[in-house]
């Protein structure tokens, strides 16, 4: 139940892998529901696509009738979203679970014999006893539901390859008979491909949890090199040697050591709100201020490439054209949410800069959806065609999103059709500073020294 960026691309790789099984994805929305079915995806990640054509119509199918769905499967993955609220109690960092809610009302309604209900969906800890207790009060006599969360790990942008060979595979399950039986009824499924010392199985709190804390010293990792990036550019150090060094220390490890503008996404915001929630309710304040701190690192740095931009460009961008390369949160993926792009775009056009943005997978659609919430944008956001038409006659690029393409662009192209000095702002840091410097730019990025003319 559900055709996102997690249900659709995980029972894909299920279809593949296990050809002797059906696999039915279900979501109320007809519109998702017809672009699955068709070549343009309503997603965008690498190979999925050939995935789907491997098994649709054969043993992996589209639907929205969800009783028909529901009645039919023995096992049903809720895969569905779990935003966080935006009113109400706990609004800006409890989860809204009302989506899970309403699968766990419609398996109720719709399941005519026992079914192994696996909670795929990023929860808050304990969410299965919601489930459990809705499935009690209202299944048939004889029919049970017992609970099993198997919680994803992928990345944007990689998901095929982690679900191809993922590092492991987490399935939690209550201790009881019925419990483990359920826990081997899911872990059958992923023994197709994945080796049995990987799939590693718990209990079901231990197994909601874990994701949350994953997603949390994630998100944790990508402030702390952050941090450490406004301390090099203070300091004289490179941030990005600095973290090759601490990286080379295998109690460290290089991983999630690359300094950026900012960490996005649907999930590791999201994660540390619930997680900062739920400390704050259980009476763990301190435990709920080291985490939160994560996210205001996020936010500051987001803020401090703002000012850095705008302090290096005479202090003002008011009425200038200003090139944004990057919409998306990641490289690899058409996802927008919690884009560190938005809250760049909306403090430069609230400093009065003109925005031509550029992305070569976000929709046109998706980039005004998600500019409504910046004043003025209509006037003051430009969705370019190409890079180079959103370069020209431009005083500054922005790079926010990390795509490889940005690497391979004509510079001294761009950089005849731009107001000179001509400046470039990498948020990134993948650019090759010193061929930039050398075409004129003045080149800005985070965590070292500029290249400037001045």
């Amino acid at each position: 139940l559900g055709a996102g960026y997690v249900g659709g691309p995980t029972m894909a790789m299920i279809a593949a892998k296990c050809p002797e099984h059906k696999v039915i994805v279900c979501d109320p929305d007809t519109r998702k529901i017809t672009a699955w079915q068709s070549d343009d995806l309503p997603i965008y990640e690498p190979r999925l696509i050939d995935y789907v054509k491997m098994t649709r119509g054969k043993n992996l199918f589209f639907t929205t009738d969800a009783q028909s769905a529901i009645s039919e499967a023995d096992i049903i993955f809720v895969s569905v979203g779990t935003p966080t609220k935006t009113e109400g109690i706990g609004a800006g960092s409890a989860s809204n679970v009302k989506y899970l809610e309403l699968c766990a009302r419609d398996i109720a309604r719709y399941a005519t014999s026992s079914k192994v209900i696996v909670e795929k969906s990023t929860v808050p800890v304990r969410s299965a006893e919601t489930l459990s207790r809705i499935l009690a009060y209202n299944a048939p006599e004889g029919v049970v539901f017992p609970i099993v969360n198997n919680p994803e790990f992928l990345a944007e942008g990689t998901a095929i390859s982690d679900l191809e060979t993922p590092d492991r595979v987490l399935i939690g399950g209550e201790q009881t008979e019925l419990g483990l039986a359920a826990i081997e009824s899911v872990a059958s499924l992923y023994a197709h491909w994945v080796p049995r010392e990987r799939i590693i199985t718990a209990n079901l709190w231990s197994s909601e949890c874990s994701k949350l804390v994953a997603n949390a010293f994630l998100a944790q990792r990508i402030s702390s090199i952050n941090a450490i990036s406004a301390f090099a550019e203070a300091t004289g150090a490179d941030v990005d040697e600095v973290a090759n060094a601490v990286g080379a220390d295998s109690r460290v490890g290089p991983k999630f050591l690359k300094c950026s503008v900012g960490f996005g996404g649907s999930c590791f915001k999201k994660d540390i709100c619930n997680l900062v929630y739920m400390c704050r309710t259980l009476g763990l304040n301190e435990v709920a201020d080291y985490w939160d701190q994560v996210l205001i690192m996020n936010e500051f740095q987001k803020t401090r490439f703002v000012r850095k931009i705008v302090s290096n460009m005479f202090n003002t961008v008011t009425s200038k054209k200003l090139a944004v390369f990057g919409f998306a949160f990641k490289k690899d993926t058409g996802d927008t949410r919690e884009t560190a792009a938005l809250a760049v775009i909306d403090q430069l056009v609230r400093e009065g800069a003109e925005v031509h943005v550029y992305d070569p997978k976000v929709t046109d659609e998706q980039l005004w959806e998600d500019l409504a919430v910046v004043p003025n944008a209509r006037e003051r956001v430009t969705h370019s065609a190409d890079p180079y038409a959103a370069a020209e006659g431009a005083h500054a690029i922005i790079i926010v999103t990390e795509w490889d393409e940005f690497k391979t662009y004509d510079y001294e192209r761009i950089f005849a059709n731009m107001v000179k000095p001509a400046f470039l702002f990498d948020g990134r840091n993948i650019m090759d500073y010193a061929r930039l410097h050398n075409i004129g730019f003045e080149v800005h990025s985070l965590g070292r020294l500029p290249l400037s003319r001045f």
